[in-house]
């Protein structure tokens, strides 16, 4: 047969920093409806939140873009 590897875009590392990222987004979502302000112009729906989901934003960009470890 033919001598092919498997040559998959992403490894395991990756798909487990996406993930991680995903939670991290979420859970950004989550401060900010935790905000008790009106309209939530608080500090945990104008400061807090938003830079955590930025953050899982990164983190998500990191994971697609690293390359995958051979193993």
């Amino acid at each position: 047969m033919s001598n092919t590897k498997n040559n998959l875009p992403f490894g395991a590392s990756n798909y487990k920093m996406m993930l991680i990222g995903l939670a991290v987004i979420l859970g950004g979502f989550l401060i900010m409806s935790l905000d008790t302000e009106e309209f939530g112009f608080g500090l945990l729906g104008l400061t807090v939140g938003p830079v955590i989901v930025i953050l899982g934003f990164i983190i998500e960009f990191w994971a697609i873009l690293r390359k995958p470890v051979n193993s």
